[in-house]
């Protein structure tokens, strides 16, 4: 990693999604992950799948979990660590906001934010949520944004990069940040970190984990000026910004 990027540890300021499963559901769980290797297919039967609009499967504990009071707890939690060094401006972009949680709490800092969410129905119904209000939620995909160049002031990424199909479009996406933001804008962005837990709930669905050890690298690679990269047990998260204009 190429001088100036700050990479540590950081305390455990996240929750542990799925900590207190129920032992009878906590079993099943990890009997289909020893499973899911050999027997994938009848572990997804077991799991369960529903389908969204974008013709991916997804595991429905995946998204319980993504709905869940647990999560929602994690995400109060995670969002401040993510932004709390950041000046991310007034007129903000979020990448895949999904069902809102963290919208919420971002919209609450800022004049102005867009939410770019590839889901339609998850964009129609946060749109729906949060009309009126200081939020433009927009249908559309992250490696091929809808926005002219040097639009926002900053963005943000939570929890979302891994959800990307390849490490291809991953790097994509964060050229088309670095397009999208102005001069000195910040991108900041988490991740969580690889376990049991996380394979888990993504059989079926789409998991391509993004290595902290890496990001700052990737980072720079689309164009960034990495600030700092810092991990706790559970997530990782980032600074960047594009560089600001000289003289």
């Amino acid at each position: 990693m190429s001088r100036g990027i700050v990479v540590r540890e950081g305390g455990n300021l996240g929750v542990t999604v799925g900590q207190r499963f129920e032992n009878c559901t906590l079993a099943l769980l990890r009997h289909s992950l020893s499973q899911c290797r050999k027997y994938e297919l009848p572990a997804i039967v077991k799991l369960g799948l529903s389908k969204v609009s974008c013709g991916e499967r997804v595991n429905l504990l995946h998204h319980w979990l993504c709905r869940s009071a647990r999560w929602r707890k994690t995400v109060q939690q995670r969002v401040p660590w993510v932004i709390s060094q950041a000046d991310l401006g007034q007129n903000v972009l979020e990448l895949g906001p999904g069902p809102g949680l963290t919208t919420g709490l971002l919209r609450l800092g800022v004049e102005r934010l867009t939410a770019l969410e590839i889901d339609a129905k998850a964009a129609e119904s946060l749109g729906s949520r949060l009309r009126g209000s200081n939020v433009e939620v927009v249908g559309g995909d992250a490696t091929a944004m809808p926005f002219g160049d040097t639009r926002f002031s900053g963005g943000a990424s939570f929890t979302m990069l891994h959800h990307v199909p390849t490490a291809h479009l991953q790097d994509k996406l964060l050229r088309e940040v670095w397009r999208v933001l102005k001069p000195g804008g910040v991108f900041v962005g988490s991740d969580s970190l690889q376990s049991w837990l996380m394979r888990l709930i993504h059989i079926g669905d789409t998991l391509v984990p993004v290595d902290p050890d890496a990001i700052g690298r990737r980072l720079e690679a689309a164009g960034f000026e990495v600030l700092e990269v810092e991990r706790n047990a559970d997530a990782f998260r980032f600074h960047a910004r594009r560089p600001p204009l000289r003289g």
